[in-house]
Order: C-alpha cells, then sequence, then structure tokens
C-alpha cells in the first residue's frame, strides 16, 4: 500500500538512491496454524536448525513461536494461541504464509520516517523492546497484500532472536542452503508497475531486470516480472503480474488461494546444490520436474558447466547461462496445502540472472501440476 499523493520523487529507475542502507534481510516471519509443526517441518525437511522459542513457558501469551536458522537465513514460524489473535485471522484467509520481511537497518526511525514521508503506510511507529540482553528496536510499513516490512535494528542487542525468545539446543541438520538470494511477490493484473514504483521512489531501489509476456510464456499462459533491488544489490525482490492468456497463469492460481497479493517463493542460495537437492529429496521434499527433453538440449544451449550432466539430470535440476556465468536452480512443488508459497534452491557461477532460459520448461512443468489439481 502506498500513497500516492506523497510519492514526489522522480529518479530514473536505473538510479540509486540507497538512502536506507539495508544491512541484510534480518529474517521472514512466517504466520502458520501450527507453529511447532512448521519448525520440524524446516528443521527436518529442509535442515534449518531451531535456535529459538517463545511461547507461555516464557511469558508469550499471545503466539507460539520458533526461530530457525541456516548459514545466514533466519526463519521465524508463529501460530496464535486464540482464535481472536490476528496471526489465527490471517491464516484462516491465506493459509501459511510470509507476513513480514524483516530489513536489517542502522536506524528504524529513519528508516521509517523517510519511507512514509514518501507515501509508504506505517505499520507500527519506532519501538523498541528491552530484557536482559538489550534494546530491540523495530518500525515497520505496509506492502503488497498483507504484508509488512520490518525495520530493525539489532545493535544493541546480544539475545538469541528478540525479547521473549529463549534458546532452544537442537541438533544441527544443515543441506547447506546458506543465504536468501531473493524474494518473489505476486500482485494482481496492472498492480505490478505500482509496486515497481513503490520500491523505487519509496525505498530506494532500482529496476534490475524486466520479463515481459514474451520471456515468460507457454501456450496457455504467461505472467510478467521485474526484478528490484537495493543500492548495494544485496537484496534483490522480483515482483510477478499475470498476463493474459488462454487459460490461469500461475500466478492467478496463486491469487486466487493465497486470496490476494502475497510472497509467492523464497530463492535459497546453496554453494554446491548437488549436495544439497540430493539431502532434500531424502528428506522427502518434492521437487517441479520439466519435461525430458530439456536435458537433451541442455549441453547445446549452456555449454560446459563444471558440475556432471548426469547428475543434473537424475535430480531435475535446471541451468541457464548469461553473459556473466551460469546458474542452476530448482522448485519446490508448494509447501502447503494450497498451491501457494514455494522454494527454489540456486546456485550461482557469476551470472546475476534469474533463469531466463529455464522460463519456459519451468512453466510447462508448472502447469502439468496445475492441470493436476484441475486449475488450468
Amino acid at each position: 500500500m502506498v500513497n500516492s499523493a506523497l510519492v514526489s520523487e522522480h529518479r530514473p529507475m536505473t538510479e540509486e538512491a540507497d538512502f536506507l542502507q539495508i544491512k541484510s534481510i534480518d529474517h521472514l516471519h512466517f504466520w502458520v496454524g501450527n507453529a511447532r509443526q512448521a519448525m520440524y517441518y524446516w528443521w527436518k525437511g529442509f535442515g534449518f536448525t531451531p535456535v529459538a522459542y517463545s511461547g507461555l513457558e516464557t511469558g508469550n501469551r499471545e503466539f507460539a513461536s520458533y526461530v530457525l536458522q541456516s548459514g545466514q537465513i533466519r526463519l521465524v514460524v508463529s501460530a496464535a494461541y486464540t482464535p481472536a489473535s490476528q496471526i489465527a485471522s490471517h491464516q484462516m484467509v491465506h493459509g501459511d504464509g510470509v507476513k513480514m520481511i524483516a530489513l536489517e537497518v542502522e536506524d528504524v526511525e529513519q528508516a521509517h520516517r523517510e519511507t512514509t514521508a514518501r507515501g509508504a503506510i506505517s505499520a507500527w511507529a519506532p519501538r523498541q523492546e528491552q530484557d536482559a540482553a538489550g534494546l530491540y528496536r523495530t518500525s515497520a510499513i505496509r506492502i503488497y497484500g498483507d504484508t509488512l516490512h520490518v525495520f530493525v535494528d539489532r545493535s544493541q542487542y546480544s539475545g538469541v532472536f528478540a525479547p521473549t525468545y529463549q534458546p532452544l539446543k537442537q541438533e544441527a541438520s544443515a543441506t547447506g542452503l546458506a543465504a536468501i538470494d531473493h524474494i518473489v511477490a505476486n500482485v494482481p493484473l496492472g498492480k505490478m508497475n505500482q509496486w515497481v514504483n513503490f520500491y523505487h521512489r519509496v525505498m530506494g531501489f532500482r529496476q534490475l531486470l524486466h520479463f515481459d509476456d514474451k520471456d515468460i510464456s507457454t501456450e496457455y499462459s504467461a505472467l510478467m516480472s521485474k526484478v528490484m533491488q537495493n543500492g548495494s544489490g544485496r537484496v534483490k525482490f522480483p515482483i510477478n503480474e499475470p498476463a493474459e492468456g488462454l487459460r490461469k497463469s500461475q500466478i492467478e492460481e496463486y491469487l486466487d488461494y493465497y486470496l490476494g497479493a502475497g510472497v509467492q517463493h523464497i530463492a535459497l542460495l546453496t554453494g554446491d546444490i548437488l549436495h544439497t537437492v540430493r539431502e532434500l529429496r531424502q528428506r522427502g521434499i518434492e521437487f517441479l520436474r520439466v519435461p525430458e527433453a530439456y536435458y537433451d538440449a541442455l549441453p547445446g544451449r549452456v555449454g560446459s558447466i563444471k558440475e556432471p550432466l548426469d547428475a543434473i539430470r537424475e535430480l531435475g535440476i535446471l541451468v541457464d547461462r548469461d553473459d556473466e556465468g551460469y546458474l542452476l536452480q530448482i522448485f519446490s512443488r508448494p509447501i502447503q496445502d494450497r498451491p501457494t508459497v514455494f522454494v527454489e534452491i540456486i546456485q550461482r557461477h557469476g551470472s546475476r540472472g534469474f533463469g531466463k532460459g529455464n522460463f519456459k520448461a519451468l512453466f510447462e512443468a508448472i502447469e502439468l501440476e496445475q492441470a493436476r489439481r484441475g486449475n488450468l
């Protein structure tokens, strides 16, 4: 959501104005139906280690919450204790989904002041929580759908995550997932440019790439996408909208079942995708599979790569090359009952792209899944 009357800057879309000075994606906060089960899924399925808990035993009377980590990735899963909670309402409407994308900044007051002055709608004003570990400062603004950006300053906080959270000692269960590469949003038809402009004018991001329906389409459906990144290039947010097609696109299916705009998928970076995907498959994580003809054409399309092609084919991994190098990627099936949120695993060898050469094969695989669900 953005107050267009307050947006007055008109810098070129490629010009940087990184006034937020974002240090990192601090965490992603999922609101779910059962936090304990969600924690177990991310732990045993994806290899995240549970590191903190907040709930009745820690003085939190509103919700149960677990913090999980893998490399530099921090996920939080929270579920309500009562149906009157806003967490319960959000989960009833959207299913399990990302409520908050938290960004670490040096000054949450400055981040809130500057973004709201440029048109952002405040979710909460700068505030601080305190316990024996110090001061934990946050502020928040509203973005697409019911999603929030939370600004976090933990420079004076030494605790495991935030006040009311206590450490957990669980065995590490690593699969090689190291960092968040990008976070993708789905928005309704006609809203992509609104949110591109929001990230540019309100948050100082610039447009990195643009894909239209000629790039991302099949015989039946299409989408359009623009990739926004902050000035340092550390934070990337592709924004998708559906395009006109003969049948329902994956974006429309998401919007129908999520009941609005939201985070479609999270791309997690690994340094060894072959090892990571083997581990995840053994743990029961299911991935989309493209047609076998894709692998017959792969050597001629991408040239020489370090990874053995027979292993790439066996695991169902996709490969794409651009002027700067190549990347490998694979996409999970939806991680809940609704066909909404999923996970991408990605490894980069120089390429800063998003797998443009894989779009058609991936779309066809997704359409097969949609057809099985009766949603194409």
